[in-house]
Parts: structure tokens; sequence; C-alpha cells
């Protein structure tokens, strides 16, 4: 547009609001102008956030009060109410500035959530106040008030709980868009998912089920193995005491059809040895370039140094694809919605049903991240905007799976600092 500036976030017709626009807080939005003293009382809004302040540790999540103006809506956009909001491997790498798309801090972080629609703005036809919805954003979502786009919002099935409604977005997108969109899961199929307790792994997992005769192969520590195969997994592999490759290849010697890599590393040079002939291996992560609560050069520099290289000879004569997956880098909003009501379909037809390993409220934000970061989870971390309640307050937070593994995660995260600094 020359001699015209770009027009901000206010000024965009409905339909041009992208995804990747995080949601405005309350002190964000056009503030009302009361014609008196009791009228501006009146229309005071008090809600809490949770801010990355600066890259680090647990401490640099910073919970906030701010008390604003009750805001203007501008045609085309809602306010929420948010009720539960989902924890992500991206807000770990975010809090420690691996994650390029979130923006630097200050920042309210959050790609996800669940509420209530307390009010609507012009031309907004088919939600209202009251609704029920589902929200999703690259960045904004951990507070308790949010302004977004009509059209960043789905409406929650009557059965599902707002903790389920916070669960289902980057999880299942990411699931369904690997193994549908990209793999081209058949009946008949195998496929390998590492990290099997988390949230994409039990996304995947349910999401093969809806297909005929499909093998699962899923990593995870021993103490998790009876749950996954409850959900699931045809074959839980201790990736802890035993090589997973020796174990796939004893149950399947030619390999698996789909491998989904969330590691990175030498683990997708062992998932590209693992591909059948006309296989497919998906790398959708990083996660072994987090080590401890602080970014740990060391094992980034490790997984650098072990990535798979190919050439496009080496490719074409091995007869395998390998693909990259990164929801934050899709911006086809039709896909995404499309694939959102797919989901909410499957959801009511008992198909798929996130399952929630724990509520933290904002104040426990760290006692989330770091189950989450010690790999305690089994299922989704949802967090909590409303304050926590006294009798809440005394009973304890939920036991970890295997306290192994977390004194020895905590013992390496306090070797892997020391060396951090160098």
């Amino acid at each position: 547009m020359s001699g015209e500036e770009a027009p901000t976030l206010q000024q965009q017709p409905e339909q041009e609001k992208k995804l990747e626009e995080p949601p405005r807080s309350a002190s964000d939005a056009p503030q009302e102008s009361g014609s008196s003293p009791a009228a501006a009382e009146e229309k005071l809004l008090s809600f809490r956030s949770l801010v990355l302040t600066g890259y680090g540790g647990y401490d640099k999540v910073k919970l906030q009060v701010k008390t604003q103006k009750q805001p203007q809506l501008e045609a085309g956009d809602v306010q929420v109410h948010v009720k539960a909001c989902g924890l992500n491997f991206a807000e770990l790498l975010g809090r420690q500035g691996l994650y390029e798309l979130l923006p630097a801090p200050p920042v309210i972080l959050g790609m996800e959530g669940s509420g209530v629609i307390e009010a609507v703005g012009e031309d907004v036809k088919d939600r209202k106040v009251g609704d029920r919805v589902i929200v999703m954003s690259r960045s904004g979502m951990w507070q308790e008030v949010v302004v977004v786009s009509a059209n960043l919002t789905f409406p929650m099935p009557e059965q599902m709980s707002f903790e389920e409604g916070a669960a289902i977005p980057i999880n299942y997108l990411t699931a369904y868009m690997m193994l549908f969109e990209m793999a081209n899961l058949r009946p008949g199929k195998s496929v390998l998912i590492h990290m099997a307790a988390g949230g994409v792994g039990f996304a995947v997992t349910q999401l093969c089920q809806t297909v005929p005769d499909v093998t699962v192969f899923g990593t995870a520590s021993a103490p998790k193995h009876e749950i996954i195969a409850q959900g699931g997994v045809t074959h839980p592999i201790d990736y802890r005491t035993k090589d997973y490759v020796e174990e796939i290849r004893k149950i399947s010697p030619k390999g698996v059809d789909i491998v989904l890599d969330p590691l990175g590393g030498s683990d997708t040079q062992k998932g590209f040895s693992l591909l059948k002939s006309l296989g497919t291996l998906i790398v959708f992560g990083a996660a072994n370039c987090v080590t401890g609560q602080k970014k740990n050069l060391l094992a980034m520099a490790k997984t650098w140094y072990n990535q798979l290289s190919l050439t496009t000879l080496k490719l074409m004569q091995s007869n395998k694809a390998v693909c990259g997956f990164h929801l934050g880098y899709i911006t086809d909003e039709q896909l995404i919605s499309r694939t959102m009501f797919k989901l909410l379909e499957l959801y009511g037809q008992g198909k798929i049903k996130p399952r929630i390993d724990s509520c933290y409220h904002f104040e426990e934000v760290t006692d989330a991240f770091r189950r989450m970061h010690e790999r305690q989870n089994i299922g989704k971390v949802i967090l909590l905007p409303e304050a926590k309640k006294e009798e809440e307050k005394q009973k304890s937070s939920p036991e970890p799976v295997e306290n192994v593994e977390k004194t020895e995660a905590a013992v390496n995260d306090k070797k892997k600092e020391t060396t951090e600094e160098v």
C-alpha cells in the first residue's frame, strides 16, 4: 500500500485477521470512557495473567494482576472469560528463548484455552454471550480475559469440560495433520510415536484407533506403560532401559511405516533407519535440546551435530520420505478451522477424548512447568486462571509418576546448569 500505513489489528477486517496475532488483553483493547466516577467504577475489569518477564528458569514466568476499564470490542471481536489453558512443550522452549515465534519478553504465554463469551462486537453472527468456546492463538492465552476475533473460537460440545477444551487444539491438530495430511495413514500401517504419554502422544494413539488395524509403538518410561497400553499403544517400549530400535526390530523386522519424532538429533537418524520402504518420517520437535531449566548450549550443539543429514540422491535411493511439521507456521486458517471441526466431530462420536494429567492454578505455574519438564505427566497439563481457594491450598499437588525419574532429572539439572554458563 503506497502512501498508507499498514493496518493495525483494530483496523483489519475480520476475515483478514490471522491466527498468528495474539489475543488482546483488556489493557490492549480500546477503553470506554465513563461519564461519571460512578460509571467508571462499574466498568473496571480486573484480570490475572502469566507473563514471561525474561528468558531463563521457572521464576521468569510471573503472575500479574491488572485493573483496567472495560474494553471496547471492534467489529468481529468477542471477549472471552478464560476458564482453562493448555501447557505445551512450546512454552518450555519459549521460556528458554528457543521458540522463535514468541514475541520478546515481556509477553503473555499460551496458545490455547477455553472459556465463556462475555461480550460480542458488531458483525458477529454465529457467537453470542454465554457460548462455551475453545480459543486459539500464537501467544497471549494465559490470562483471565482475552479479546479475539470470533473466527478464532470454536463452539464446545455440551459434554466437553473446559479442561478438555483447552487440551484439544495444539496436541490434536498436530497429531491429526501429521497422520492424515502428511503421512496419509491407512489401514494396516504401523506408527512409532515418541513421548507416547504426553499430550501429542495420546492424541496420536487415539487418532490411530480411528483407522482399522493400525499398530502403534510408543516410547515412555516403564511406570507409564499400563496407562498408554490401555489408551491404545500396541507395543509400549521403555526408552530408559532398552534400545527402542532393537525392540521394534524384534517385533517388526522390516521396521515401521510412520515415525513421528519430537526429539531430534540422533533419534531422527534412528527413526529414519526404522522406516520401511515408502515409509514417512515426520520431525515435529527438538525435545533433546531441553535438559535443564535454562538454555543448555551443550545439549543444543549435540542435537545439531547428531541431526539427520541426507543428500537427495540418498533419499531417492532409500525410497523414504522425510517431512517437517510445525503448527505455528501453518497460516491456512481454513485448514485449521476445518481440522478443528473434524476433531470436535470425533469427540462427539466418542472416538477421541483428551486425558487430563493435572490442573494447576496460575499461582502454581512453576509446579506445572516442573511436572512437564521432568516428564512426570501422563496426558495434558492444564492451567486454571481462577485463584486457588483456601481449601484447595491445603491439598497436596499431584504425586510424580516415577520418583526415580524426578530425582534423576533434578540431579541432571544441577549438573547441566553448571555447564550451561560455559
